[in-house]
């Protein structure tokens, strides 16, 4: 009996690593819109949002479009990643999701602001981790979390204006 060639357990693989990814990603966005959601069209969020905040129904299309990125982001770099890199890879993506989930909890379930914006610095710092793990395996895996970083930066500021 002749074996698969190796190409189709990589193709195989990289299904599983994409289908990972994207996994990975939406319970995280579950997760943390379990904290949100409640709170958006709050009282307490109607009084408190700064003027410069986007409209209610920019905030899905925005984090949709950020989750694929970022789900996109972790496949790449996790596909042409040596196998001593995973650990770094699993890591930095990692924290930044537990970060991301947090920050909701903080914010919107606790309704600290105060205690989010300490946070969100921290989210801020794992965006860059992440970043530079990507770029030295894939230099587009680590562009693809640009625009996580400036929506991240935004909603610091949102969130400094509202603590402070």
């Amino acid at each position: 009996m002749k074996k698969k060639s190796g190409k189709t357990g990589k193709k195989n693989a990289n299904h599983k690593a994409l289908i990972s990814s994207f996994a990975i990603v939406i319970l995280v966005a579950l997760i943390g819109g379990i904290f949100t959601s409640g709170s958006v069209k709050s009282a307490w969020y109607d009084s408190i949002k700064p003027s410069i905040t986007p409209p209610s129904f920019a905030f899905p299309i925005a984090w949709t479009i950020l989750f694929i990125l970022i789900a996109f982001s972790l496949y790449f770099a996790w596909i042409k990643s040596e196998k001593n890199e995973k650990k770094a890879i699993a890591s930095a993506f990692g924290i930044n999701l537990f970060l991301n989930i947090l920050w909701s909890f903080l914010f919107f379930k606790m309704r600290n602001p105060k205690a989010a914006f300490i946070e969100i610095a921290a989210l801020w710092i794992s965006i860059i981790a992440m970043m530079s793990v990507s770029w030295k395996i894939d230099r587009k895996a680590s562009w693809m979390l640009l625009p996580y970083l400036l929506w991240v930066s935004f909603a610091a500021v949102l969130n400094f204006l509202i603590a402070f």
